[in-house]
């Protein structure tokens, strides 16, 4: 039975210091912050892929992504995706397909060839 960790609050994580070693701080699910030497604050996510190999997603620095409207609506979005789809392949798939869509703005029509 997994254990029951209280969520982290916006104090905790104002209040986390940097350590020799980088040190996590768990909010549940396989979510946590990781507190790097330097003082960075990283969120991130152990997910198991469909082969059984175990990886982790990164969401982004504490203070640019924030506790509830960042990091925890991009948590719940992994959650709810399909047991079938890995996640960072599917977020490298978008990240491509913005890319791409913003390389491709030309669009030739009839009435600009006259």
């Amino acid at each position: 039975m997994p254990k029951l960790i209280a969520p982290l609050t916006d104090i905790q994580l104002r209040n986390a210091k940097a350590a020799e070693k980088s040190c996590k701080l768990a909010d549940g699910g396989g979510f946590y912050v990781e507190v790097m030497p330097d003082g960075s604050k990283f969120w991130r996510m152990k997910v198991r892929q469909a082969n059984g190999k175990k990886s982790r997603l990164t969401f982004g620095n504490y203070p640019d992504v924030t506790l509830a409207a960042g990091a925890r609506t991009e948590r719940s979005k992994i959650k709810q995706q399909a047991s079938g789809i890995e996640p960072a392949q599917n977020k490298r798939i978008e990240k491509l397909s913005t890319k791409t869509s913003a390389v491709n703005t030309f669009v030739w029509t009839l009435e600009q060839r006259n």
